[in-house]
Formats: structure tokens, C-alpha cells, sequence
């Protein structure tokens, strides 16, 4: 049998069992440059988007050094949303099922949308794991029936998103209870400055990953630009849609309200489609979530807020409506499709106000090709580029006049009009030139 490359990092022969029932068999980036450090006790920043195996990253390790004799907290796991800490929380069971069965594992979940006097009677015997939201850790920590003062390592996964939903100061309430030298474990897709004095609070020299958004990006995805031109958009997504005929597409808008207009839009075209975005209340989000898991929808129409932490499976196209006024989002968008090695594709709508996010997004590695519908068909587009090359051809042109066209020292009456008559001379003799060597 071929040697698993996670059995270098010394782990526990049941974490093994549980890589290997995974599928796991080479670790990612992230895992490589992680694993080690939490292993050796380190504080830690890790910085990657979605797709990159982080959530392994951080749990196997955590796990595997749990000290199964003694039955206390010694590790929490905090997630901003309920769907994200529920996958972690089945990511852990998987890995838990492969203990012994002299020494089982306690894992608990804690999220909010439960009965908490329920879960407080039920915490006579504390778990040696915790997974949850912070407001519910938080108010069973203030409660008294979770007891995290023995709690030596604390991860908080997607703290961007946790910043911007307001839930960091809920972290800092129950992370000042743990352990005086706590270990953090802090992975978050961007590291805004708002954050910054959080982490500098909990963490003294803290070592930092950094899974670049171009290493990120660089899977098997076709990054593709369609030109709206004045069309109608709802018109021409749902001519996208037909032509793809995707397995499962995401469509992204960057509001809630958009998100319903295009909803309906399609809705109303006879195509099935589900919502995620911030007005669902809990109950219509896991049903919405059990619906999308069970493959009753062929699209769904999604905010970027909402959708953060949510992994579905089997996405092959994700398509911009709009394009994210965050660019750092378009990573993490696209990065929902070309999962586990599959390829994907990653259309965006975009218009001429765009140019600049689609300038940016190429300097961030991503290379785009330009295609367009014609007819009921796809069909390569026009560079959208080439404009703006031709435009850099004549301010150079403009320039080039202007040195040899000197000004003279004493301005004659017409010589502005000369001055331009002389200008367009040059212009149109190089435009000339550059035809002719073109063919």
C-alpha cells in the first residue's frame, strides 16, 4: 500500500485511519505550512480563501492532540454562521468516528436557533471539543454551564466575515475566560485593519500563512467576461443559463434585493431556483440548505454575506451578475466551483464601468477569455482590450506630435489650428503605417 504523505506529520495512528477514510492523500498548500505550526503550539494567522483544504488544515491537528483521559473543554472552534459551524461540526464527527472505542471523543456543536436551556441541562458532562457561534458560546460560557478556563487552543474561522457581521467583541468575552497562554488559531480570507487589534490583543508574535488569491485561483477554472452592451441582463443570464445548462450554478449579486429581482426573474421563466441571502430567517435557510443539498435546485441565487461559509457540492459554473465592489470576493465566489479536482467555470456580466475591478482581477493572476451569444450561440468576443490599446496608440500618437511640432516663440495668428491640422497629419500617416505592417 502506497504510503500516505500525511503520515510525516506524527500524527495519532486514528487520525491517520480517519485521513485515510477521507481520501485524503497529499496534503494542500495551506496544510503543509499550517499543520506543523499548530502541532508545535505556535499562534497563528492564516490567510486563504475557500477551496483550499483549511478546514482539515486546522482540524486535524487540534484533534489529534486532544487529550482524550481528561474530560474537559480544550479546544473551541468559532464559526460566524450556523451553516459553516454545522459543516465543520461533520467534518470533526468523521474524524472522531475513527477513535477508539475504549477513548471516544466528545464534540458538541453550539449554535443559536436551539433551545439553550435544552443544551445547558444536557452540559453536566463538558465536551472535550467545542464547535459553534459565538453568541451561543458566548452566552453558555456567561451562563456557566461551559467551562473554558482549561481551553488552550482557540479557532476562529472566517474572522472577516465575523468582523463584519459584529460578532468579534462575542470572541473577545469567552476568549479572555480560556486558558492564560491560549493558543489562536485565526483563518480569515482577508485581514482587514479593524481587525487587527483584536489579534494583536490575543496574539504575541503570531507566525502567518498567506495562501496567495492567485495560488488560490488556480485551479481548473475558465474565467470567461461576457459584455452586456446595453442588453437586458436578466435577458441575457437567462440565455447563459440556457446555453450552459450547468449542473449547478451559483448566480451572485452583490444585494439582497437584487438577489430577489433575478430570483423571480427566472423564477418566472419557468427555471427552479433557490435563494441564500440575509433576509431568509433560520427555519427557511435550512430548509433552503436541505433543498440545495438534496439537489432540487439547478440554480441558486446567492449574496456574497450569506453565502460565506456554505459549502455546496457539485457547483460547475458560477456566474457574476455584478461584479463584487470587494475584488477579494470575486476570488472567494469562484472559488466555489472546481472543487476536489473537478474543472468549473466562472462567467461575469460585466459592463464598461467595470474595466478597472477586471484590470485589478488581472494583475491578481486571473486571465480571462472573452466570449459573447450571437444568435442562440457562443462565440469568441473582441478583446475588451483592444480599445483601450488603440486609445494608448493615440495618446502616444498625440504625444509624438507634440515634440515634433515645436511651439514657436512668438505665436503667428492660425497656429493653433495649424498646430492641430499638423497633429492629425501624424496620427493619420502612423495609423497608416500600422495597417500596412499588420498585413
Amino acid at each position: 500500500m502506497e504510503k500516505n504523505n500525511f503520515e510525516r506529520f506524527n500524527f495519532q495512528n486514528y487520525i491517520i485511519d480517519a485521513i485515510n477514510e477521507l481520501g485524503f492523500s497529499k496534503p494542500t498548500e495551506i496544510q503543509e505550512r499550517v499543520i506543523p505550526a499548530i502541532k508545535n503550539g505556535w499562534s497563528m494567522i492564516g490567510q486563504s480563501q475557500t477551496g483550499t483544504g483549511k478546514t482539515h488544515a486546522y482540524l486535524l491537528p487540534v484533534m489529534d492532540r486532544l487529550d482524550l483521559e481528561k474530560e474537559e473543554v480544550q479546544a473551541i472552534i468559532a464559526a460566524p454562521t450556523r451553516e459553516l459551524a454545522n459543516q465543520i461540526y461533520q467534518e470533526a464527527l468523521k474524524i472522531a468516528a475513527q477513535f477508539p472505542e475504549d477513548s471516544p471523543v466528545s464534540v458538541k456543536l453550539f449554535i443559536g436557533g436551539t433551545d439553550k436551556q435544552r443544551t445547558i441541562e444536557k452540559l453536566k458532562k463538558q465536551p472535550q471539543l467545542v464547535i459553534g457561534t459565538p453568541g451561543r458560546i458566548k452566552d453558555l460560557v456567561i451562563e456557566n454551564a461551559l467551562e473554558v478556563y482549561n481551553a488552550k487552543t482557540l479557532i476562529v474561522d472566517e474572522a472577516d466575515l465575523m468582523l463584519d457581521m459584529g460578532f468579534i467583541e462575542d470572541v473577545d468575552q469567552f476568549a479572555g475566560k480560556m486558558a492564560e497562554k491560549t493558543q489562536m488559531l485565526v483563518f480569515s480570507a482577508t485581514i482587514p485593519e479593524k481587525l487587527k487589534p483584536f489579534l494583536k490583543k490575543y496574539m504575541e508574535n503570531p507566525k502567518y500563512v498567506q495562501v496567495s488569491p492567485g495560488q488560490a485561483a488556480a485551479k481548473k477554472i475558465d474565467h470567461v467576461l461576457i459584455p452586456a452592451k446595453h442588453r437586458n441582463k436578466m435577458t441575457l443570464l437567462y440565455d447563459m443559463l440556457q446555453l450552459y445548462n450547468p449542473y449547478l450554478a451559483i448566480i451572485f449579486t452583490n444585494t439582497k434585493k437584487k438577489a430577489e429581482e433575478v430570483a423571480a426573474s427566472l423564477t418566472g421563466k419557468g427555471l427552479k431556483v433557490g435563494r441564500i441571502h440575509g433576509d431568509l430567517t433560520p427555519r427557511e435557510r435550512k430548509k433552503m440548505m436541505k433543498q440545495v443539498n438534496d439537489l432540487e435546485f439547478q440554480y441558486i441565487v446567492a449574496t456574497d454575506l450569506a453565502a460565506r461559509g456554505i459549502d455546496i457540492e457539485g457547483v460547475s459554473h458560477v456566474i457574476n451578475f455584478e461584479l463584487p465592489s470587494d475584488l477579494d470576493f470575486y476570488i472567494h465566489r469562484t472559488g466555489r466551483t472546481a472543487r476536489a479536482g473537478y474543472s468549473g467555470i466562472a462567467a461575469t456580466i460585466y459592463e464598461t464601468s467595470d474595466e478597472d475591478a477586471l484590470n485589478r482581477l488581472e494583475k491578481m493572476g486571473i486571465e480571462f477569455k472573452n466570449i459573447d451569444i450571437r444568435d442562440g450561440e457562443w462565440t469568441e468576443a473582441e478583446d475588451r482590450n483592444k480599445r483601450q490599446k488603440r486609445k494608448r496608440q493615440d495618446d502616444d500618437a498625440v504625444e509624438t506630435a507634440k515634440r515634433l511640432v515645436k511651439k514657436p516663440s512668438k505665436v503667428k495668428p492660425g497656429y493653433k489650428k495649424k498646430m492641430q491640422y499638423e497633429m492629425e497629419s501624424i496620427k493619420k500617416r502612423q495609423r497608416r503605417m500600422a495597417a500596412k505592417k499588420k498585413k
